[in-house]
Formats: C-alpha cells, structure tokens, sequence
C-alpha cells in the first residue's frame, strides 16, 4: 500500500523525521524505494540535471508527464509527488486543476506540488477540493528566479520573513498537506514548522523542518560539476561510471572484449 497524505501528516504529529528525494526515471525510483524513502519527487529540476537546461523554465507538461510515468512504474509504496511546470497553473483555475488532474489520471502520480503562497492559495484550494493532494513550495521556487534575480536566499529581512509565514499559513489554510521550505534561514524555518499544522520540508532551509528533500544527482555526485551549500555528497557516482566506460572501452580497443563463444 502506498504512502498517502495522512501518513506524510502523522510523521509531523509522532515527531518523526522524513526522507525526501528526487527521482526522473524508472530503475532510479526503484532503488530510492528500495532503499526506504518514503516520498519522491519527480522534480522539474530534470530540467537541469537530466536534460541540461539552466533553469527549470523550458520543462513542459508533457515532458514532466513522460518522467512521472516512468518513476511511477518503478515504484509500488512511495508516494510520488510530480512537479507542475512553468505556467502549467498559473493561468487560470481551470488550466490549473486539469493539468494537476493530468498527473494522476495519466501518470498515476499521487500528488502534484505547486510553487507560491498567497498568490497561488486560491488555485491550491481549487485543486485540493477536486480532491488532488498538493504539497506547496516557498522561499526560494525556482520557477522565479529570474524574478529573484538569481538563487539566493529568501526571507533574511524581517519584512521577507513575514510575508514567508504569511505565505506558509494561506497554503495550509488552501489545503497544502505538505510545504517545502527552500533556501530559507534556520530560524525562520524553525518558526514556520512550529507554526504549520501540516509537515514542512526543508531544502538549504537548515536542520528543524519535518522533512528534507534533495535532488538525487547531487546526493550521489552523478553529472553534476556544481553542488550546492546545502547538499551533501554521499557517493561519487560519476567517477565510477567513468571508470567501468573506460575500462569497457580499452578492453574493445585492445580485443579483449567480448570473449571468444
């Protein structure tokens, strides 16, 4: 049986901390299943690490649709959460709840998850009460950053903060079962966890959210030249792709593979 919103909730209230990852593809979503987390993303982050775009903005619907239905295929308990695009929802509430009703009916997805706060709350309230989970997302979302100017911390001044919490209140109140904190002061975090009702994930948001969640490619040092403060590499993964292509690669150029039958 699969992870649902009520369990993601009963993590908060029996104060136990949760795992969170990304995951684009099917035998990545198996293994991250595999190895206990409870929830994957499927992040439009893929638009940088997977398909080497410099932000997140030319990720398309179909393109998040084709990812999330291979990771839903390689898992059976995880809940999956897919990432609405770039102005996949921001056009009307109409567009917004059939795109969102897209994730689940054609990639099996069990929830989306929506970048903003007050401006978005009337849009999550629409989706949730057609009955598609939503987890928010605040502080520093990606799909603005040329509006921030860059990826820099959000919420430093006291002006920012109150307008943060503001944001993490509407999105509980519009029905968000779950907020992801990112790029935001320990405290301030800290604040608006204690704050929430629901679950808060922290991502470079410091150690007091519920739950953290990290993009897999910098996790496992895979393809990525950049890692940001906030991450932590638990393998280099790169340098053992490299290592088997090169010897598979001499072992062709000197005839030593494959063997005689």
């Amino acid at each position: 049986m699969r992870v649902t919103t009520r369990d993601v909730q009963r993590f908060k209230a029996q104060g136990e901390r949760f795992p969170m990852l990304t995951a684009y593809d099917f035998p990545t979503a198996r293994l991250v299943e595999e190895a206990g987390v409870p929830v994957i993303l499927v992040g439009d982050s893929l638009g940088m690490v997977v398909l080497g775009h410099a932000s997140t903005i030319p990720v398309t619907m179909e393109v998040m649709l084709h990812h999330t239905t291979a990771v839903v295929r390689g898992t059976e308990r995880a809940m999956v959460v897919a990432d609405m695009p770039f102005l996949s929802y921001n056009l009307s509430g109409e567009q917004a709840l059939g795109n969102a009703g897209r994730f689940l009916q054609e990639a099996g997805a069990q929830a989306v998850k929506l970048e903003g706060g007050v401006r978005v709350a009337e849009t999550v309230r629409r989706v949730t009460e057609a009955g598609v989970p939503v987890m928010g997302h605040i502080g520093l979302t990606p799909q603005a950053v040329n509006q921030f100017g860059g990826y820099r911390v959000q919420g430093k001044t006291e002006a920012e903060a109150l307008a943060l919490m503001d944001d993490a209140v509407a999105l509980q109140q519009a029905g968000a079962f779950c907020v992801v904190l990112e790029l935001v002061p320990d405290n301030l975090a800290k604040s608006v966890t204690e704050r929430l009702a629901v679950p808060t994930v922290g991502i470079g948001a410091g150690p007091h959210c519920d739950g953290q969640v990290q993009v897999i490619h910098d996790l496992l040092g895979f393809g990525a030249s950049y890692i940001p403060k906030h991450a932590r590499r638990y393998a280099d993964v790169a340098e053992v792709v490299r290592g088997a292509v090169s010897r598979y690669a001499g072992e062709v150029r000197e005839g030593r593979f494959p063997d005689e039958v």
